[in-house]
């Protein structure tokens, strides 16, 4: 199974509370990640060990330049984000190099799978909600 990793702990909260549902990684990994795709998520340093926060399945893979990102794009990646400076500062600590509005980068967006979630477990017996 493909790992989806992210370096930094303050994720793990959203992402466990369902806030970061995409990642925008510097330049294209389209060869690396595609739709339909079930990867691990999780949080650690390379070389050291990680914490494993859920199994998801990557919803879309988009490659486009920095200064193409939405707002919703960014909203997606980082709730505290909206414009493309703030991206920016983030993307050039992650990476540690200068990165610019004509930069290539790759947004995954992915979502969490969950093993029997109640509600679809219920629509398949006819608990509650409209009946087939």
């Amino acid at each position: 199974m493909q790992v989806l990793n992210f370096y930094s702990t303050i994720f793990a909260d959203q992402l466990k509370r369902g806030r970061k549902t995409a990642t925008i990684r510097l330049g294209d990994k389209s060869h690396k990640y595609k739709k339909n795709q079930a990867v691990m998520v999780t949080i650690g340093y390379q070389h050291s060990p990680r914490e494993k926060i859920f199994d998801a399945v990557i919803d879309q893979v988009e490659v486009k330049r920095v200064k193409d990102l939405t707002p919703r794009d960014i909203e997606h990646d980082n709730p505290e984000f909206r414009r493309h400076e703030e991206m920016i500062h983030f993307l050039e600590q992650i990476y540690g190099k200068s990165v610019t509005m004509d930069d290539i980068v790759t947004v995954v967006r992915f979502s969490q799978i969950i093993e029997n979630p109640p509600t679809f477990t219920d629509r398949l017996h006819g608990i509650g909600g409209a009946q087939n």
